[in-house]
């Protein structure tokens, strides 16, 4: 599959909480830097996602910010 998407970044999974509707999986990045991600409880069963698993994070957002002390 070809993406379009330019910040691929591979991670691991640490944690799947469920909701009755959305989810959030917590990954891990190679660094040790973790991001969350809200997705649906259905994608979650769909992907069959649970900790130890291998994924990649994509970040396609309207967005950024950056800030400086």
């Amino acid at each position: 599959m070809r993406l379009s998407t330019r910040n691929q970044l591979a991670a691991t999974v640490q944690d799947v909480t469920e909701g009755n509707v959305m989810a959030m999986v917590k990954v891990v990045l190679g660094d040790g830097q973790e991001v969350t991600a809200a997705i649906t409880r259905e994608a979650v069963q769909d992907l069959a996602l649970t900790p130890g698993d291998r994924v990649t994070v994509f970040v396609k957002a309207t967005e950024v910010m950056l800030a400086k002390d």
